[in-house]
């Protein structure tokens, strides 16, 4: 474990990373001591910095939710990040991709929360009756490490790589086998990725309620209003300027981000 003077030097070292745009070496490198608790800690000092900025809580996200991806982590359960207000984007504003490293998008079937989960007991029932729609999502994914090159570690204090994330209308979860949805993520006609929902832990509600249990050993609650998107159900494609990428869902609907 590392003392809590490295990990405020991690968390400012992320911070500069993301502030200048200028990733740096994994902190695995520069910290050779960390593990995931570390990791957590020093994601939640950054995330209680921007909170101090000005910032606010609107939900969260799961990452490393298909096994293929905890495999290759060398981990049997997922992570999870803080989706912040200024994290939001919007179909019809265009995004800078210069204001970030090496971003990437991710297909996601995200829950709108109506009301506030429990925490060390949630179950999936919970996560049902809790949720007042499910909409189509992307989640714009953005590593302040070189080259992607993450560990564990790495990914939980960068926030779980996460960087902003824009939502559709969506529909009531009982209307739909949530298990079930298809979706394709395309550019310009190009057809590039394609997966189905279940690819998340078997089933997203299962990941809405590992998370809910999760964040309450840290003090975390997810609230009424919170967004929650619980893991992609396609692999991250690249993003550049000039790009439209647009996911659609069997049944869901289509959520679309634009690149300048």
């Amino acid at each position: 474990m590392l003392t809590d003077r490295q990990r405020q030097e991690a968390a400012e070292l992320l911070r500069s990373a993301e502030h200048r745009v200028t990733p740096i070496a994994p902190l695995t490198e520069a910290f050779p001591g960390i593990d995931t608790e570390d990791a957590y800690e020093i994601q939640l000092l950054n995330i209680r910095h921007r909170l101090a900025a000005g910032a606010e809580v609107r939900g969260h996200k799961v990452g490393l939710s298909s096994p293929v991806m905890q495999r290759m982590m060398g981990v049997d359960e997922p992570d999870y990040g803080h989706l912040l207000r200024d994290m939001e984007l919007h179909r019809d504003v265009p995004v800078r991709a210069a204001r970030y490293c090496r971003p990437r998008v991710e297909v996601e079937v995200g829950f709108v929360l109506g009301d506030d989960l429990p925490g060390e007991t949630c179950t999936p029932a919970d996560v049902l009756a809790a949720t007042e729609r499910v909409v189509p999502a992307l989640e714009l994914i953005d590593s302040r490490i070189r080259d992607w090159r993450i560990t564990i570690a790495d990914t939980i204090a960068d926030n779980a790589s996460s960087a902003g994330y824009v939502i559709g209308e969506g529909r009531d979860p009982r209307e739909l086998d949530l298990k079930a949805i298809d979706a394709r993520l395309s550019s310009g006609g190009e057809l590039l990725a394609e997966g189905r929902s279940d690819a998340v832990l078997g089933d997203p509600v299962l990941s809405v309620a590992w998370l809910a249990r999760t964040v309450a050993r840290f003090g975390v609650p997810l609230k009424k209003g919170h967004v929650v998107l619980p893991g992609s159900c396609t692999r991250a494609v690249d993003v550049a300027a000039g790009g439209t990428f647009t996911a659609e869902f069997t049944g869901l609907g289509s959520v679309s981000l634009s690149f300048i």
